[in-house]
């Protein structure tokens, strides 16, 4: 990505990507080995990647809860992998890694030799928050992919790079981030922002700027009208999520204090130190602002701590500098040796070991329980209910005895009703696995945000089966007919995936007249 022309104190750029690539495949051997001991332990598909599977079937521009490149992931890897776990998950992995590689140019762009280079990817490497997050299908695997670029690209502007060039990547990247998540929406003011208040803001006044700006607008733009056809479901998602207290809010000090947790303590000692170095220079400082907009609005917004994440590369890479300036005098950094700092590398290794099962399913769960209590594990979660296991873990478990449950109903059922059945669940993970594991099921419905969109599938709803958290009084509203015909009760399954299955006759109103009211944004 870096001209030649910008090597940064004699590293060339062959080297600086040879060592980024070396990392960021150390980075996707993992992903690939950890996805397949899960397997092997009985850890299944987490509940988000049923439903973006089922997004991907249904490919648009946008979505009530997500932003369309999650969907067009999921529908690639269907296509390319089938039902493969691993071929579902290895574009995520992808993105981890070039998170890591972009870390390391980052750095050499900053003037980071090599030993610099190795420490900021290593610790952006043993990030426990990264680790998790790049093993499974999810957007936010591929956030830094493309944030990552819209720093680097001032950055190489301001050491004599092609304007046109640069600006043309921050549009791309800038417009193929805001279809990734909408939280680069905050990422880019906060560093349209820091470059406004700093000397830098000349940068934002030219020709070449205006065209990135453009094209990054003009990519984005689709998703925008398809929030507008669709009267900004995505807000109304929000709203109720805030409303129904559905996420932690957490206070400014926990929050703080949940940045070092995630990312390690012994990695603060890196990403802290390159905040400090941006901050204390001039030609940065941009940077470092960028970072810390971006945290305030965060916790103004009572986002959820994670959500902040995606931006640590660049304190990483600049950390790697101050540590490379700070024992200049030392022998192996004079060297430029690719282990500079052997002690504090080890220990980075020693406690990313410790704490790899608290980020990542490598434990049986009884295992995994006897783990977290030895080391007084606290919890995680980032939403409010709790199971036995951690939610990240615990949304793996229980899918696959629902289906099979529902597909006993299915074939017990006289051929009559069996012709005219539906299934209707209460979520998209349950809707998302009856689709996606129950292949020759009756057609699902949900009234959980998208797939209420999708409709009723032409259901008259005269028989359905219920695959949901509710109660025989609350369905005979509904239906002349309530039976209990089998229970979803994985012990390891989060609480409200403990319920009744149902089987229901004779709807008392039309399902039709009933849709429009029960859209469930949340």
């Amino acid at each position: 990505m870096m001209e030649s022309g910008t090597e940064a104190d004699g590293i060339s750029l062959r080297a600086a990507v040879q060592l980024a690539l070396a990392f960021a495949v150390a980075k996707l051997l993992f992903h690939i080995a950890s996805t397949l001991w899960q397997r092997h332990i009985g850890y299944g598909y987490f509940r988000d990647e049923f439903y973006y599977i089922a997004c991907g079937r249904h490919l648009a521009w946008g979505y009530v809860d997500h932003c369309p490149l999650i969907a067009i992931q999921a529908r690639l890897s269907e296509v390319l992998f089938g039902d493969s776990l691993l071929g579902i998950r290895v574009l995520s992995a992808v993105g981890g890694a070039i998170r890591v590689a972009l870390t390391g140019l980052l750095c050499a762009a900053l003037g980071g030799r090599r030993s610099a280079q190795a420490l900021a990817m290593l610790a952006v490497l043993t990030v426990p928050l990264y680790l998790g997050a790049d093993g499974y299908l999810s957007m936010n695997s591929w956030e830094s992919a493309f944030w990552m670029p819209c720093l680097l690209a001032p950055l190489m502007i301001l050491r004599g790079g092609s304007a046109w060039r640069w600006w043309t990547v921050l549009g791309v990247s800038g417009g193929l981030g805001l279809l990734n998540k909408p939280s680069e929406v905050f990422f880019l003011l906060a560093l349209g922002a820091a470059l406004l208040l700093m000397p830098q803001r000349r940068l934002l006044f030219t020709r070449q700027a205006a065209f990135g700006m453009a094209l990054l607008v003009l990519i984005a733009f689709p998703n925008v009208l398809w929030q507008v056809h669709h009267n900004w479901p995505t807000l109304e998602f929000l709203r109720n999520g805030r409303a129904g207290g559905k996420n932690l809010r957490l206070p400014p000090l926990a929050f703080l204090s949940n940045q070092v947790l995630v990312l390690g303590p012994l990695a603060a000692a890196v990403w802290i130190t390159g905040l400090v170095h941006l901050l204390r220079r001039t030609d940065r400082r941009w940077l470092g602002l960028t970072y810390l907009l971006f945290l305030v609005g965060m916790m103004v917004l009572g986002a959820k701590d994670y959500y902040v994440a995606p931006v640590y590369p660049i304190l990483f890479a600049a950390g790697g500098v101050a540590w490379q300036q700070r024992f200049l005098r030392s022998r192996r950094v004079q060297q430029d040796r690719l282990i500079a700092f052997p002690l504090f590398e080890a220990a980075v290794c020693l406690v990313a070991v410790v704490f790899l099962p608290a980020s990542n399913p490598l434990l049986r769960p009884q295992t995994f329980q006897r783990y977290a209590m030895a080391l007084h594990l606290p919890s995680s979660d980032s939403e409010n209910a709790h199971a036995a296991l951690p939610q990240f873990f615990a949304d793996r478990f229980g899918w696959q005895e629902q289906v099979d449950t529902v597909s006993r109903v299915v074939a017990q059922l006289p051929p009559a009703d069996r012709a005219r059945v539906g299934i209707f669940c209460g979520n998209y993970g349950e809707a998302g696995a009856m689709e996606f594991l129950g292949r020759n099921l009756p057609p699902v419905i949900s009234e959980h945000n998208n797939y209420w969109l999708w409709g009723t599938r032409g259901l008259d709803a005269e028989v359905m089966i219920i695959d949901a958290h509710t109660t025989p009084e609350k369905l005979h509203h509904y239906y002349e007919q309530v039976e209990i015909v089998g229970e979803a009760d994985h012990p390891l399954a989060m609480p409200y995936e403990h319920h009744s299955i149902f089987l229901v006759h004779h709807r008392r109103v039309p399902l039709q007249q009933d849709w429009a009211a029960s859209k469930f944004y949340y």
